[in-house]
């Protein structure tokens, strides 16, 4: 059984270490590294790949977002672990690529680890779990749209990162932040539309 991952750290050494004989990493693969039964670390996943340099490689954000629909639906839908369609997880890169994208996002990481712990749990217990899953699904629908606009994914992979992390810490106040930031977003977004 995979131990629980309880930093951004953390879940960068594991994905670093879950390459093939090959040399390629799979998205199968990594899902074993960060647990199957973990839906924090994988939408967390899925939010550092995006605001990384691979959100701008051609195919990486629609399939980033199938994958988010994918994951925080199964979590909307109260599943306690996830399941994925086999041509999702065989999807691969180098590890060379891979290995790079963590060593540009470890700094980061490590800044962003002292300011987790615990707090305002309430925001991430109950009916606010079924609202963070929502906004996720969300996000990762309009992902692919963001395909034809290098490095558009960014915002959309700090949501994700934020709530990811959310998750992994109980840090209610970070889904707090991050609700609101959403919230305004599609805000202005539909008043830009009108």
């Amino acid at each position: 059984m995979t131990q629980e991952i309880n930093t951004l750290e953390e879940m960068l050494d594991r994905i670093g270490e879950s390459s093939d004989d090959e040399g390629r990493v799979t998205l199968g693969s990594i899902v074993e590294s960060v647990g199957g039964r973990s839906f924090g670390p994988l939408l967390l996943l899925v939010g550092v790949i995006m605001t990384s340099p691979l959100s701008g490689m051609p195919g990486i954000p629609t399939t980033m977002g199938i994958l988010v629909v994918l994951i925080a639906g199964q979590l909307l839908f109260g599943k306690d672990h996830f399941w994925l369609p086999r041509w999702v997880l065989k999807r691969s890169l180098e590890q060379q690529k891979i290995c790079k994208a963590i060593d540009w996002l470890r700094p980061p990481a490590r800044f962003v680890d002292r300011w987790l712990r615990p707090r305002l749990p309430a925001f991430i217990k109950g009916w606010r779990i079924h609202l963070i899953s929502f906004f996720c699904v969300a996000i990762g629908a309009v992902m692919p749209i963001m395909e034809v606009v290098p490095f558009s994914a960014h915002a959309a992979g700090l949501a994700l990162t934020a709530f990811g992390l959310a998750l992994i810490a109980r840090d209610g106040l970070l889904a707090l932040i991050s609700f609101l930031v959403i919230g305004l977003s599609f805000a202005m977004f539909a008043y830009n539309m009108i």
